[in-house]
């Protein structure tokens, strides 16, 4: 028993605290706060990532450091980019003509568009219907911008955002945080067209394709 104690007290999981709301809540409202958490910490990870391979795009909004950059650009809500869809914020970040910050652009369309599939909630209770294509169509999304982020040059033959490639050491820790992202988006679609009964119609994409409204 010791040591099982032993072993269970290095990187336990900690859960969320008791909050009456919770009484509110079924099993499927809870599971969707936890895998939409899931992508939200990813992608406040890949922002300190973006920024640290990328310093001179927080500087660009006058962001006294990186830190108060990713507290601006994760915080809820979200921050406005013009008045755009998500779609054409992660866009932004891969047009020549845009001078503003290109992570901001990239992160906050992703962040926006994550929520446009839990219909722009972030607390669930028992009325709410998710839609297990929204969260399907979310996943294949987020790797056509994972696509980009690694494939998308400036004419001038430089990346337009340094990620896992475009630098001497290759990060493979993009990848798992984008693959994180995915596989929570997956899951929970597979689990509300488990729920609905409805089948989740696939949708081949390829590099050409357009991002997939949401």
């Amino acid at each position: 028993m010791a040591l099982n104690a032993g072993c269970a007290s290095q990187g336990d999981v900690k859960g969320r605290d008791f909050e009456m709301s919770s009484v509110m809540k079924n099993d499927i409202d809870l599971v969707a706060e936890t895998h939409q958490r899931v992508v939200f910490n990813a992608l406040r990870q890949l922002a300190i990532k973006l920024y640290k391979r990328n310093p001179q795009e927080w500087k660009k909004a006058g962001q006294p450091s990186l830190e108060m950059a990713v507290k601006t650009i994760t915080a809820n809500p979200l921050p406005l980019i013009a008045n755009i869809s998500n779609i054409e914020q992660i866009r932004l970040a891969f047009d020549e003509r845009y001078q503003g910050d290109r992570v901001k652009a990239y992160i906050v369309g992703l962040e926006a568009m994550v929520l446009a599939s839990y219909d722009n909630h972030r607390s669930f209770y028992i009325h709410h219907m998710l839609e297990a294509q929204k969260l399907y169509d979310s996943a294949r999304n987020i790797e056509l911008a994972s696509w980009l982020i690694r494939k998308k040059y400036k004419s001038n033959g430089k990346l337009f955002l340094l990620s896992s490639v475009g630098t001497p050491e290759i990060n493979l820790s993009f990848e798992r945080l984008f693959g994180k992202m995915i596989n929570a988006q997956d899951m929970m679609a597979q689990i509300i067209a488990d729920r609905s009964h409805r089948q989740i119609k696939n949708i081949i994409q390829s590099v050409a394709t357009a991002f997939i409204p949401i």
